[in-house]
């Protein structure tokens, strides 16, 4: 851990009554914490403040319902009162002939600064295996695909609407078992629902599932076949995506009530899965986007840079959080990179004092950390060794630490009732004691596999697996 001389940070009452994600930003705070409105959940830092959900659960104990969703995808559920909204990508059975891609349709070769293959010199990708293929790793599909909004009861699991945002032939594939056709997760304002696809683009619906608009907003073509992520996130009625992928990647602002462009942005990016953090800083909103080359902080009313830093690694996934006066940002693809960013600063921050602290060891891959209560918990790569930060001075609580029963990790941490829930692809969730060691109060199966974060709302623990969505409640 390296440490930057240190100016002394003194919050004012405005800072702190200034919420630097989408907690006060677009919602009064107490309907926002009693939901979770979008990845990353109300504060966007991996936290539900007013929930208290179970430690203990199994397939017959403390199961409030469990419902099979048809397809598959790896996006969050999003949860509004008593609405769980789902999305999904689901095979139609229909297939269309394969055509000869023209000349033109033809892919480079994977380039070094891309992280492609030719630049590989980790021994793995993201499900921790080695490369393959290059571009486009998965087949290129031949299956007619609905892309698919579900609304359920929260109560019963109960399928209250569903609408089918798209349906056509997926332009290109993604590695089995390290993505789906619907990884990105929507989002809720408690007015409307604003469904993401990605490729197959933008949707806005009412709670009730009335259509409302729908912006396309064109193809990316991502690197190694791993898939799209990134989510949108809002602040008042501005929608902000990021589309960072191979081909002519850019930043861009919606009218959330019309799909309208406010403004893009061109990006010197490639690919990469990381969702925009939404911050306000001295009255003024910021979206902080993290990727290989440059974090980059953006003005959300003009598009403009505000800041940069350099200091990540390739292929960025892990989405930053932030509080009253830092922001934390992270990557873990052939090396690691975490670093404290003091807020407030304008320009190239690169190597300067607007560093606070940083720590180059044991950072995730895939999964997002999670800031609860002045600690920066996340894993190591996508393995089942979690590290414990203190968000003031960067020291670890616990470094490394292998938590023996999480085989697999991308799901990221949750924050609910004084714990931290941790799901692994193995389908165990081991929930920790939030506290200065490292305390593990249960370790919970399932008969399922994990890919999607954990979320809580009041007592209630959601759990999307790769073929069921399990809430877990105590009884």
């Amino acid at each position: 851990m390296k440490r930057q001389t240190e100016r002394p940070y003194r919050p004012t009452l405005l800072g702190l009554a200034c919420s630097l994600t989408f907690a006060t930003t677009a919602l009064a705070a107490p309907a926002l914490n009693q939901n979770w409105p979008q990845w990353r959940g109300p504060l966007q830092t991996g936290v539900a403040p007013e929930a208290n959900p179970p430690a203990t659960w199994s397939e017959t104990n403390n199961l409030k319902w469990k419902v099979k969703i048809p397809g598959s995808s790896y996006a969050t559920p999003v949860i509004w009162e008593n609405r769980v909204f789902i999305q999904t990508a689901i095979p139609t059975g229909k297939k269309v002939e394969a055509k000869p891609a023209e000349a033109g349709e033809q892919p480079p070769p994977p380039r070094a600064d891309a992280g492609g293959e030719s630049s590989r010199k980790g021994p793995d990708g993201p499900g921790g295996r080695k490369g393959r293929g290059g571009f486009g790793g998965g087949a290129k599909p031949t299956e007619v695909y609905q892309f698919v909004v579900l609304c359920l009861d929260r109560q019963t699991g109960k399928v209250l609407w569903q609408q089918i945002a798209r349906e056509e032939v997926p332009h290109e594939g993604y590695r089995q078992g390290e993505g789906s056709f619907a990884s990105t997760s929507g989002l809720t304002d408690g007015k409307r629902l604003y469904a993401y696809f990605g490729s197959r683009g933008i949707h806005c619906y009412d709670l009730d599932g009335k259509p409302v608009w729908s912006q396309d907003l064109g193809k990316m073509r991502m690197a190694n076949g791993f898939g799209e992520g990134s989510s949108p996130a809002i602040y008042q009625d501005t929608l902000i995506l990021n589309r960072d992928n191979e081909d002519n990647s850019f930043i861009i602002a919606l009218d959330k009530n019309t799909g309208k462009t406010l403004w893009k942005k061109p990006r010197e990016e490639r690919t990469s899965w990381s969702t925009p953090l939404i911050i306000e800083r001295d009255g003024k909103a910021q979206a902080v986007v993290t990727a290989t080359g440059k974090i980059r902080s953006y003005d959300v009313a003009s598009g403009d840079v505000l800041w940069e830093c350099g200091g990540l690694t390739r292929n960025v996934i892990p989405c930053p959080v932030a509080d009253a006066g830092m922001v934390y940002c992270m990557s873990g693809f052939q090396g690691n990179a975490c670093m404290a960013i003091r807020l407030g600063r304008t320009g190239d921050l690169t190597g300067g004092d607007a560093i606070a602290w940083t720590h180059n060891k044991s950072t995730p891959y895939v999964p997002s950390p999670l800031l609860y209560n002045g600690k920066l918990y996340f894993f190591a790569n996508n393995n089942g060794v979690l590290t414990c930060l203190d968000t003031k001075s960067g020291e670890a609580v616990f470094d490394a630490q292998k938590l023996e029963d999480l085989a697999g990790v991308y799901a990221s941490p949750l924050g609910a009732g004084g714990r931290v829930y941790l799901a692994g692809r193995n389908g165990v969730t081991v929930v920790l004691k939030q506290s200065d060691k490292l305390e593990v109060l249960a370790s919970n199966r399932l008969d399922e596999k994990f890919d999607a974060s954990p979320v809580a709302v009041g007592k209630e623990l959601f759990l999307r697996g790769r073929e069921y969505l399990y809430c877990i409640t105590e009884k």
